[in-house]
């Protein structure tokens, strides 16, 4: 554990979710793989609609509205709604089918382990203060088995800009009635995570599962108030 700036009292406790408490590389692979499959096998004409032609319909969509960038579930679901499109369903039938195929996404994205260790950090903490999840990402915590630790859970999109914007950190700091600098944020992104935070005026914990330098990071704008390499450490803050 390394302190960076100096901690006041810590009276709640935010986090991110994907590759904070727990990995979220595999899981996104095979998600990816079979959404993308069962996209391929839901009308003859996409059986050869390739990864590449799905990121060019995502980054035309994007272009066409940049605020969906706050949404990936959203930004997903009408990829594929343009992909069905193109090969000439209504906008009914295109609507339907990417619902159908979202609907195989969410349910290989909730395929993921979670750690003893962060089971049994969620299970000290929320003794202690108040624990909320804020993600940019499209985990579902009531999926996951981690949700009875949540007070609330805010996801980009629904709840506001992605992080580092500061719409959902505030949301956060608003329903649990506590000022934001007493209130601390956990991730493992220092953009998002660690300088979102801390331009909001909350504390920031960098965990760094890594083992990554801060000092030769290029992303690394604003310093944490605390790193640390195990969840398990954040039970001695408190």
């Amino acid at each position: 554990m390394r302190f960076y700036r100096p901690l006041r009292a810590i009276k709640a406790i935010t986090f991110d979710l994907d590759d904070t408490l727990y990995d979220n590389s595999p899981v996104i692979r095979k998600t990816t793989d079979e959404s993308h499959a069962a996209l391929q096998s839901y009308h003859p004409a996409l059986r050869e609609f390739t990864m590449l032609d799905y990121q060019i319909l995502r980054d035309e969509l994007l272009s066409r509205e940049p605020d969906i960038y706050h949404d990936v579930s959203e930004w997903r679901r009408r990829s594929v709604e343009l992909a069905l499109l193109n090969v000439g369903l209504s906008t009914q039938e295109a609507t339907a089918g990417s619902e159908e195929i979202m609907s195989v996404f969410h349910h290989w994205r909730s395929q993921v382990e979670i750690p003893e260790e962060t089971h049994r950090t969620l299970q000290a903490l929320v003794k202690k203060v108040p624990l909320v999840a804020i993600t940019n990402g499209n985990a579902r915590p009531e999926k996951l088995g981690i949700s009875d630790y949540f007070q609330f859970t805010f996801r980009a999109g629904p709840h506001g800009r992605a992080k580092p914007y500061k719409d959902m950190y505030y949301l956060a700091a608003q329903m649990l009635s506590i000022v934001p600098e007493y209130i601390l944020h956990v991730g493992d992104d220092l953009r998002t995570d660690v300088a979102g935070a801390v331009c909001c005026g909350m504390q920031a914990c960098w965990i760094n599962l890594r083992g990554d330098n801060l000092m030769h990071i290029d992303e690394a704008r604003l310093l944490p108030h605390v790193e640390i390499s195990r969840l398990l450490s954040l039970t001695l803050l408190l």
